[in-house]
């Protein structure tokens, strides 16, 4: 399996903000465009957070029906899908019908779904959305983040096959009975129940028990079809090289997939200038705030403290605020957003900033 990430220079019409920290703080950079010129500008992502068009013609470009929204996203998904590697990891926000409309764009391109979260913002959430059309209805007071993973496939002599078939398959060609996989392994009847299985108990074997697994098949199996276990053809699947194939995971305890916050409100949430450049639809005024749809910080943290590592990439496709980024920066990971709105690309600089000379600061306490 080889991944080819490509890169291009910055072109000169491109106006992208840059941190100007060194050392320990982590960079950013903030396109001020669409993202579509700016990815391949960017490392390959191991996490992309997307909070796009929901389909209701919430900012200028984001369809006003759910018929276009597959369109607007395709370029984006293909962008994603070509920079990705085996272990990106895709949390998309939107509406329970706009994501539904875009899952099979994700899944032809080989994004496989993982789970649902659902955001509870809580009974005062409807105060202020009530009308002739929506009171002959339950009242709506969530919205949704989808969690995707890249399909893990294998290319082989008989065809693609996904990671469950291809460890079974590899097996069988070493000429061993399926039981020796335990032994291999020094378990009682794991490998067989588990890792070699192709029924719904199969799960994606641990580096150690993989390592396990190549040495046995390459010392035991048919001189014949070595190397097994092979991404290349030419030596076994190292421990590192399996362990990449893998997105990270944080396990939280007690934490569920139904994540309960109301609106955003007070120091959290970006109030207005009156800003002229101001997408039309939301011009805020004084005391209006910036962006209709802010999402908690509080999340953004969750998600990067769940799926990502410390200086992990993360891209930010449709920056808004930034919230993903700013999370980003104080968490130490390395953030890489868009925003094409100057309004929004303004405020979003000003956090970014922000974010960064607080976690200066808090560095500097410490040391």
């Amino acid at each position: 399996m080889t991944l080819l990430v490509t890169t291009r220079p910055l072109g000169p019409t491109r106006r992208v903000a840059r941190s100007r920290t060194a050392g320990a703080i982590p960079p950013w950079t903030l396109h001020y465009g669409d993202a579509l010129n700016a990815y391949e500008g960017w490392p390959a992502p191991s996490t992309i957070i997307s909070d796009g068009a929901y389909g209701v013609g919430g900012f200028p470009g984001d369809p006003r029906t759910l018929g276009g929204l597959v369109d607007w996203y395709r370029p984006h998904v293909d962008a994603w899908s070509k920079n990705a590697t085996p272990a990106t990891t895709l949390w998309f926000w939107n509406t329970e019908v706009g994501w539904a409309t875009t899952h099979p764009l994700l899944a032809e391109n080989g994004w496989e779904y993982v789970q649902t979260v659902v955001w509870d913002k809580g009974i005062q959430h409807i105060a202020g959305n009530v009308n002739g059309e929506t009171i002959r209805q339950f009242p709506v007071v969530t919205e949704i983040c989808v969690l995707y993973r890249r399909r893990l496939e294998f290319a082989t002599t008989t065809g693609v096959m996904t990671a469950k078939e291809w460890l079974r398959h590899e097996w069988r060609r070493t000429g061993l009975p399926l039981y020796e996989a335990n032994k291999a392994c020094g378990v009682k009847n794991a490998a067989t129940r588990k890792y070699l299985t192709q029924d719904w108990l199969w799960y994606f074997p641990p580096a150690e028990m993989m390592q396990l697994l190549v040495a046995y098949a390459n010392k035991h199996g048919d001189l014949r079809g070595r190397p097994y276990f092979s991404l290349d053809g030419k030596r076994p699947v190292t421990t590192t090289e399996w362990a990449a194939l893998r997105h990270p995971w944080a396990h939280e305890h007690a934490v569920t997939n139904v994540w309960s916050h109301p609106p955003l409100n007070g120091e959290e949430r970006y109030k207005g200038n009156g800003h002229r450049s101001a997408p039309r639809v939301h011009r805020p005024g004084k005391n209006a705030t910036v962006h209709l749809n802010q999402k908690p910080l509080a999340f953004m943290r969750r998600i990067l403290t769940a799926s990502t590592r410390l200086s992990d990439v993360v891209w930010e496709p449709f920056g808004g605020l930034c919230s993903a980024s700013v999370a980003a920066i104080e968490l130490g990971r390395r953030p890489f957003a868009a925003e094409k709105y100057q309004v929004f690309h303004e405020h979003a600089r000003q956090r970014l900033e922000e974010a960064t000379r607080n976690k200066e600061t808090g560095m500097a306490d410490c040391g």
